[in-house]
């Protein structure tokens, strides 16, 4: 039984990243000329910006579609800033935006309990899964986390304590 081709046609934007002179395989398969006849089709209008989009400094302009759910916003937004600065080839780029991942979740976190909102963290992260298929590392995960909270109380402590002065007289 033959699969029929789907057409998705009716998908706002489907295949407007399908350039037809860009084809990475012309020095391998035998052209034929017929292979972008199925491309030639009207494109759509620009997707509209309503929020700040962030995009490669490589790249003059915004892509055809982009996400505009959660615009850069606060501390993690203002590294994601910073990020897009640097070439995607370049090591400050992609640890700027793990950096401002990781704090966007504590962002997040901050905000609902801003809002009156408890989050479930544990249930979020997935420790129940976690501790289910890889209680080894999730025993590891919580052991390193005590060892740093630890050792940052204890240094917080040093650093915050006055120092007694004695009198020898």
């Amino acid at each position: 039984m033959k699969k029929k081709p789907e057409d998705y046609s009716h998908i706002k934007g489907w295949g407007i990243d399908a350039d037809p002179e860009n084809e990475p395989t012309y020095p391998i398969k035998k052209y034929t000329g017929d292979d972008h006849k199925r491309l030639s089709y009207a494109k759509p209008p620009q997707q509209p910006s309503k929020v700040e989009i962030l995009h490669s400094n490589e790249r003059p302009g915004l892509t055809s579609v982009f996400g505009t759910s959660s615009p850069p916003s606060g501390l993690s937004g203002l590294i994601r800033r910073h990020a897009f600065t640097y070439s995607e080839g370049n090591w400050g780029h992609w640890l700027s935006l793990i950096l401002a991942d990781r704090i966007n979740v504590w962002e997040g976190i901050a905000s609902d309990l801003m809002h009156g909102y408890i989050p479930n963290i544990f249930a979020e992260r997935g420790w129940n899964a976690e501790l289910k298929y890889n209680r080894k590392g999730a025993i590891q995960k919580v052991v390193t986390g005590v060892l740093v909270a630890t050792v940052a109380a204890g240094l917080l402590y040093r650093l915050t304590r006055k120092k007694k002065k004695t009198h020898w007289l």
